[in-house]
C-alpha cells in the first residue's frame, strides 16, 4: 500500500513524537542520576525531532485549510 504525502508526514510526525519524549527522558534520567552535568549532545538532542514535529505539525494544521481554500475554487 503506497502513502499519500499527507499520510507520511502524519505518521512521520507521530514518530517523531516518540523520539521526542524519549530524548527528554533520556535528559532527565541523567541529571536524575549523574551527579555531573549531561554532554551537550545529550542536553540538544531533543531539538531536531522538535523541530521537525514543528514543521509537519505547521503542515498538518494547514491542510483542512488549504482542502477548503481547493474546494472553493
Amino acid at each position: 500500500a503506497v502513502m499519500s504525502a499527507s499520510q507520511w508526514i502524519r505518521q512521520s510526525h507521530r514518530w517523531l513524537s516518540i523520539v521526542f519524549t524519549l530524548t527528554v527522558i533520556a535528559n532527565f534520567a541523567w541529571r536524575w542520576t549523574s551527579p555531573h552535568e549531561p554532554p551537550a549532545w545529550l542536553t540538544y538532542s531533543p531539538l531536531p525531532p522538535l523541530f521537525a514535529q514543528l514543521f509537519s505539525g505547521l503542515y498538518l494544521f494547514a491542510l483542512p485549510y488549504a482542502a477548503r481554500g481547493r474546494s472553493k475554487a
